[in-house]
């Protein structure tokens, strides 16, 4: 129907490529001659390589070369030191690249590789993160903002409160694990390159590949069509494509690295460990007079990341004092990156645990509480909030839960041996966009053309680009063709920061509304509109604006194996206008899984004595299976925005993890009425602290 794509819950177009296998991923450009190339990783946790030690690898029938320090390409220096691959002797952490094969056959590169022997000088090492480490520091900028923020005297207002929680909660490393690893094959023709990769954003591959190999971005294509997730993992370049790039020189043959799952924790980024110390203090009614939210964690030596956790506390709640710090420890571990909602997921975990705590102590309704200290300012920033649907979540959250009926007392509702308790938590994610370019192509047959290099991470991000185009043209949905996926579609930015519809899908409003206002008939090779959005998209905005949302959960803890089963979840949201009811309802639903697994069973540790995390695939990083997840309602309420972009959209991909760990922890301590402080909430903790209470 004409001008009514938009919130239609139109189905993926690439959906049945996906389940029927014709969707090409990178691995499977089979481009003729193609040789397959694997790493060697570092067995040490800091050093230098001596020696290489090539000769029994290239013994083997069929491998090609090894490239070594000595003799690999060299590269211009980067900006980002992770892709620094086998341009120096320096081990910085043990899983770094050492050496690579290339070889006939993926089987014979593997196998040559473990026959690469390797010599280091070795260091001593530090993996211990420590929050009175005496090289900790404070970080100038924390995910773009101050590391530091603080208004009014924290430290006396929390003295001088009549309720006072001081807490402190401990997340592991996390790991990305995407469906598809990450992948790259590249091939050399003359001095051009064509790289197909999965990653979030070929536009930054292809200038970062640019800058490397010293080659004007005209010569480089780089093909992202198909993306299998990557959770933040694959927002920028990592060193498969670099490495496959490389091998592909150096051998002149076609070149594919696949990454084995075991090399992604020490090679693609991962959650970095958060301990964060939060205080609480209210007055007799229950309002905040002061929060304190520091956090600690870590970084590796070879490039500063800051995990931001401690950034929500400047959104969530009022307060006159506010203290939000970040502690960074620079250690010899493998550099940490992105992970779908960085800063935020862990950040909403410890503060809105410690809200629930301060519910307790107030003898308050934990909803109550939240509604009570809703700010009508951003509290960090003091500006106005462009729109704040928290409260209307939290009481339609609330309706639908049936949280009315709840027993506020912990540890009374049994089943047999289960302990059965409910949580809620509140969630945060700021709306974020950046510049982007679309064409948009009138044919004179009707139908019309959208082109931009999007990424489609498994989000449905073509569909959606075409029902924005559809609205804005006045079309049927089925008349708009969208192309993503390659650089030689107009620039646009990485699928990341939950910002790539609202980035992408400015664009093409907006070259489809010039196109709509063009008069008369078209000229018989069709008219193409081209837009950029550069100076609005990145404009600097006198709003503070957020997505937001409530996660309602109900458990069942068993008293005999310490075993946490998930019994229903419901997320509601406030996100602007929802483009796609399938493919949203799909996100938020993928986001709260995810926060299932980080509440409950994953979870990773870094060896002290290697430095390497022995969590390392997914028999031992445990993410949910389809028996962990009970039936999950997502929801949403109608959120009228001006202030955000042409289509009013806020971004979903992340909201739905963010609280969701939150409201199990609050769950499990409601069902037990032991408050549990570090995740994963697995058998052995739950059944650790039974006991000691029993």
């Amino acid at each position: 129907m004409t001008g009514s794509a938009l919130g239609a819950p139109a189905e993926r177009r690439e959906g049945r490529q996906k389940v029927t296998g014709t969707a090409r991923y990178a691995a499977e450009y089979a481009v003729p001659g193609r040789a397959h190339a694997w790493p060697v990783p570092a067995a040490v946790a800091r050093g230098r390589v001596t020696a290489v030690d090539t000769s029994a690898a290239l013994a083997l029938p069929g491998v090609l070369a090894v490239l070594t320090p000595g003799d690999a390409p060299r590269l211009a220096e980067p900006e980002d030191a992770t892709l620094a691959v086998l341009q120096d002797t320096a081990v910085p952490h043990r899983g770094w690249c050492v050496a690579l094969v290339v070889a006939e056959t993926l089987e014979t590169a593997r196998a040559a590789a473990r026959a690469v022997r390797v010599s280091y000088d070795t260091r001593p090492h530090d993996v211990d993160l420590n929050e009175g480490h005496r090289d900790a520091y404070a970080p100038e900028e924390a995910g773009g903002r101050p590391g530091t923020l603080e208004h009014g005297d924290p430290e006396a207002a929390f003295a001088a409160a009549a309720v006072r929680v001081d807490v402190t909660y401990r997340v592991p490393p996390l790991h990305n694990h995407p469906m598809e690893p990450h992948t790259s094959t590249a091939h050399w023709d003359g001095d051009r390159l064509t790289v197909y990769t999965s990653s979030q954003g070929g536009t930054v591959v292809r200038s970062v590949l640019a800058q490397l190999f010293e080659l004007p971005e005209e010569r480089i294509t780089v093909v992202a069509e198909h993306v299998g997730g990557g959770f933040g993992a694959k927002g920028t370049p990592r060193p498969d494509v670099v490495l496959a790039a490389m091998a592909a020189r150096h051998t002149g043959r076609p070149v594919t690295l696949a990454c084995h799952r075991r090399h992604l924790p020490t090679t693609t980024g991962h959650r970095a460990p958060t301990r964060q110390r939060i205080r609480l203090g209210t007055d007799a009614d229950g309002h905040l007079t002061a929060l304190l939210h520091e956090v600690t964690t870590y970084t590796s030596r070879v490039k500063e990341f800051v995990e931001y956790a401690a950034l929500v506390s400047r959104t969530m709640y009022a307060t006159p004092a506010l203290r939000s710090t970040h502690r960074v420890v620079p250690l010899d571990v493998p550099t940490p990156s992105w992970m779908r909602a960085p800063g935020e997921a862990p950040g909403m975990y410890a503060l809105e645990s410690a809200v629930d705590e301060l519910a307790d102590a107030l003898g308050v309704d934990p909803v109550e509480l939240r509604v009570r200290n809703e700010p009508d300012r951003e509290p960090g920033s003091g500006r106005p909030f462009s729109s704040r649907g928290l409260v209307r979540c939290l009481r339609e959250g609330a309706r639908r839960f049936g949280w009315a009926g709840r027993d506020p007392r912990p540890g009374v509702r049994r089943e047999g041996p289960l302990l059965l308790g409910t949580g809620v938590a509140a969630a945060t994610y700021p709306v974020m966009a950046s510049p982007s370019s679309a064409s948009a192509q009138a044919l004179p047959d009707g139908t019309f053309t959208v082109r931009v290099n999007a990424a489609d991470i498994g989000t449905g991000a073509r569909t959606v680009l075409a029902q924005i185009a559809a609205d804005a043209l006045g079309v049927p949905l089925d008349r708009v063709r969208c192309e993503v996926g390659h650089s030689d579609l107009p620039p646009a930015p990485l699928a990341g920061g939950s910002s790539g519809t609202a980035s992408w899908g400015w664009a093409v409003h907006e070259a489809c509304t010039r196109l709509a206002a063009h008069p008369g008939p078209l000229p018989p090779d069709g008219l193409t509109v081209r837009a950029d959005t550069t100076g609005r998209a990145d404009a600097d905005s006198p709003y503070a604006r957020h997505a937001f949302g409530a996660h309602f959960a109900e458990v069942a803890v068993d008293t005999v194996t310490g075993e946490v089963r998930v019994r229903r979840m419901l997320g509601v949201f406030a996100a602007g206008r929802i483009l796609n009811a399938r493919t949203a309802r799909s996100q938020f639903t993928g986001g709260m899984v995810m926060g299932l697994g980080m509440a409950l069973t994953e979870g990773s540790t870094l060896d002290p004595a290697f430095g390497d995390f022995p969590e390392t695939d997914l028999a031992s990083y445990h993410v949910p299976a389809h028996a962990d997840v009970p039936a999950i309602e997502a929801d949403w309420i109608d959120e009228d925005d001006p202030h955000l972009n042409p289509m009013g959209s806020k971004g979903i991909g992340e909201i739905g993890i963010v609280g969701t760990a939150a409201a199990l922890g609050n769950a499990v301590h409601h069902a037990t009425g032991i408050r549990f402080r570090e995740l994963p909430l697995t058998p052995d903790r739950i059944l650790t602290g039974l006991l000691s209470e029993g």
